[in-house]
């Protein structure tokens, strides 16, 4: 079984040690304890946490087969005549999208605004991440 200490969890959620904190003592999380006494939180349950917390940034899944939505800020946009780059941050991702001058004028995409980067691809690498021993998603029997 895979534990995370709360530090671990924050950085997978994006969000602080200290709401990590805040939700185990409201209850909306469970955390044990590890042999040092540090608070650590079941990786299944961390799982079902963040599934049950999911909200459609885009409101508009059902309309569509694509269920990957990214909502950010649009860090740059560099146009052409024809085409355009536009960059958007979404939490710790920086995300790249080429498109037509023209839809980003139609969407008036520009620096500042917030939109949603709709992912569909046929092919998603999973890699695990390469930490030092003993440091993440420690196995307890």
């Amino acid at each position: 079984m895979t534990m995370f200490r709360m530090g671990e969890a924050a950085e997978l959620l994006g969000v602080s040690v200290d709401t990590m904190r805040r939700w185990v003592d409201a209850g909306r999380l469970t955390a044990g304890r590890d042999e040092h006494g540090h608070r650590v939180i079941d990786g299944v349950e961390l799982a079902a946490f963040v599934r049950a917390q999911a909200a459609d940034p885009g409101g508009r899944a059902d309309e569509s087969s694509a269920r990957n939505r990214l909502r950010g800020i649009v860090t740059a946009v560099v146009k052409d005549a024809v085409m355009a780059q536009v960059d958007i941050q979404a939490g710790p991702f920086r995300l790249v999208s080429l498109m037509s001058r023209e839809a980003v004028d139609h969407l008036g995409l520009e620096v500042g605004s917030v939109a949603v980067a709709v992912i569909k691809s046929t092919t998603v690498v999973v890699e695990r991440p390469t930490v030092p021993a003993g440091t993440r998603g420690r196995a307890h029997s």
